[in-house]
Parts: C-alpha cells; sequence; structure tokens
C-alpha cells in the first residue's frame, strides 16, 4: 500500500545538508557561501572558523552537516570530500513597523535565508 520511497536526489560521491531559515539576509550569506565554494572541506572548516563574518558560525555548521552526512550516511572519504555547491535562497521576511515624524512610519524587514551544502568526493586520480 503506500508509496514508493523516492530516489534519492544527489550522486552516489556526495552528500548534503540544509540550513534553514538563518537570520541574515541572502545577500550577506551568499559572500560566505562564495569563500568555501570549491575548497576542500578541511579547508572550508579552516576559513568559516577564523572568518570575522557573525553568519560564518551558522555556514559552519552546516558545512558539519553534510560532512557527517556523508561519513556516516553514505560511507565517503572524508578526507577527500570538497565543497561541490553551497547555494543560498531566500525564505520569509519580518516585517516591523518604526514611528517617525509626523505620525508616519518607517518600515524595517528582517530577513531570513536559506543555505544548502552539497559535499563530493573527489576521483582516486585527482586526490
Amino acid at each position: 500500500m503506500g508509496q514508493k520511497a523516492n530516489s534519492r536526489r544527489e550522486a552516489d560521491n556526495e552528500a548534503a545538508a540544509v540550513g534553514k531559515m538563518i537570520r541574515t539576509s541572502p545577500r550577506k550569506l551568499g559572500l560566505v557561501a562564495g569563500l568555501i565554494r570549491g575548497l576542500d572541506a578541511n579547508q572550508a572548516l579552516a576559513e568559516l572558523t577564523f572568518s570575522r563574518r557573525r553568519i560564518a558560525q551558522d555556514v559552519k555548521k552546516v558545512l558539519q552537516s553534510a560532512i557527517a552526512n556523508a561519513e556516516n550516511n553514505h560511507q565517503l572519504d572524508v578526507d577527500r570530500l570538497y565543497v561541490a555547491e553551497a547555494t543560498v535562497g531566500k525564505a520569509l521576511v519580518m516585517g516591523r513597523w518604526r514611528a517617525r515624524a509626523r505620525g508616519r512610519v518607517g518600515r524595517i524587514q528582517k530577513p531570513f535565508s536559506n543555505i544548502k551544502v552539497v559535499v563530493r568526493e573527489r576521483d582516486q586520480e585527482r586526490a
């Protein structure tokens, strides 16, 4: 009875992790995602550890989750992993209001973002 299981969205040599509702704008999060795109997993972790941007710690957690998924769920070699994709998307935007002069209001937007990190195992000859 029931539905059939969905097939994997990633290839056999990759694993992913998603961070949802991260409290920063997609533009700021995209800058941090660009720092790690294409780097080896260990090098990307080091880059995020010493980054001065506040949101880098949240991106680091998502990257660590992707590495753990690759190791535990898909039996990939951690030493050969690299960040294949780091994509950022827009989530909801909270609207707030602030009183301004002469009875008017100023709109304040508090955006949220999503990030998806995909790590892939390098080929044997390139490692």
